[in-house]
This record gives structure tokens, sequence and C-alpha cells, in this order.
């Protein structure tokens, strides 16, 4: 497989913050297909019911 490499901006209140952030979404980017991501932030963007559920099931 490619290696793609971005240059991105990430919205945090302190570095760490930023990078665990990072840490977590290349965690995602590597584990998951481009489709289940892609469901994911749909999800994320337009079912507040579903992301409430799922906040609750990880503890968050």
């Amino acid at each position: 497989m490619k290696k793609y490499q971005y240059e991105i901006t990430i919205e945090s209140k302190t570095e760490t913050e930023a990078d665990a952030k990072m840490t977590a979404l290349t965690t995602l980017a590597s584990k998951l297909s481009q489709k289940e991501l892609t469901k994911l932030a749909h999800t994320i963007m337009n079912d507040p019911v579903k992301t409430a559920l799922a906040k609750k099931y990880l503890g968050v």
C-alpha cells in the first residue's frame, strides 16, 4: 500500500491534546477502510442520537 503525507491543522486547547487527537486519527485511519471512515464521519455529522450513544458506550 502506498503512503501519502499531508499537512493538517488541528484545533485544540493545548499541543498535548492536539498530539493525542492526531494519534487517534492515524489509528482510526490505519484500522478502518475508506468506506468505514466515511460512514463514521457522516454519522457523526448527521446523527446526533447515534453519536451520543457511541460516546456513552465509550464512557466519554
